[in-house]
């Protein structure tokens, strides 16, 4: 199996990369995840798949594969693994590998998540509005037109503000995140 940066193979920067990555050796291949999957049918591979990829060392393959971008996180597949598999955090892992390794095929899944994230260390929770405005506008205005009627509609019902809220202890979440990147930079990826 071919060796990565400090002689660690694709495997083993996964895991060491993911809280409560070790489980991965646990995977039973049973499908779980991707039966549970709302997202499945838009992943080129399943995150079974996905595994048994990581697992034969196929790093350009899997960090080039959609499947984790398509993941949203609903932590779905996680709840239903037998084995307690952290799944959703893994296809953060595989993100953020693809991200430094500039394997990513479509740019907007990266605008997305850094437009995401950048809502997030800002108000401290995700602005849909803006999120969608920015996302769109960047990549598909003319999707926007056609969007617009169902955000009107979305605002009338009290469904989707028109302003970014804040969390009440930004200063708290910003320590947090500050110190997240701090050991996240220490570690390997």
């Amino acid at each position: 199996m071919p060796e990565g940066p400090n002689g660690r193979t694709f495997y083993q920067r996964v895991v060491n990369a993911t809280p409560g990555g070790k489980s991965l050796a646990q995977c039973l291949q049973c499908g779980s995840c991707g039966g549970s999957c709302p997202s499945g049918p838009d992943m080129e591979h399943t995150p079974r798949q996905l595994f048994a990829m990581i697992m034969a060392g196929m790093e350009d393959e899997v960090l080039s594969s959609n499947t984790p971008w398509h993941c949203v996180s609903c932590y779905y597949c996680t709840v239903r693994c037998p084995q307690q598999i952290p799944i959703t955090d893994l296809m953060y892992t595989l993100k953020q590998m693809a991200i430094a390794r500039g394997k990513y095929r479509e740019s907007g899944h990266v605008d997305f998540s850094s437009s995401f994230i950048g809502m997030v260390e800002r108000f401290g929770r995700s602005f849909e509005l803006g999120l969608a405005t920015r996302y769109h506008l960047t990549h598909n205005p003319l999707k926007m037109v056609s969007k617009g009627s169902l955000g009107l509609q979305m605002m009338l019902k009290g469904r989707l503000s028109p302003l970014p809220e804040s969390i009440r202890n930004m200063p708290q979440l910003t320590a947090i995140l500050t110190e997240a990147k701090r050991i996240a930079a220490q570690q390997e990826v």
